[in-house]
């Protein structure tokens, strides 16, 4: 299946877990990227979220969705299913 969800993740943040979490509860595929030690993907993901420095920030396609709190947002929305797509 195909990954249409990027999080940017730290190995220390619950927030992150969480994230991850509902994401594989809903079954919906995702390319994680761990920045704790690679400070190119921290950049990246600075620039791609505008300037968010904050994990995680999580993008569907190449659109920012967020953080754990707005993924949550989408599921309480009904708005998940979207990104299976």
């Amino acid at each position: 299946m195909k990954k249409n969800i990027t999080i940017y993740t730290s190995s220390l943040c619950a927030f992150c877990y969480r994230a991850k979490s509902l994401l594989q509860k809903k079954n919906i595929p995702f390319e994680e990227i761990d920045i704790d030690l690679d400070y190119n993907k921290r950049n990246e993901m600075i620039k791609k979220s505008g300037g968010r420095t904050s994990v995680p920030q999580i993008f569907f396609k190449d659109s920012h969705i967020g953080g754990c709190d707005d993924l949550y947002k989408q599921d309480e929305e009904d708005n998940l299913e979207i990104f299976m797509k």
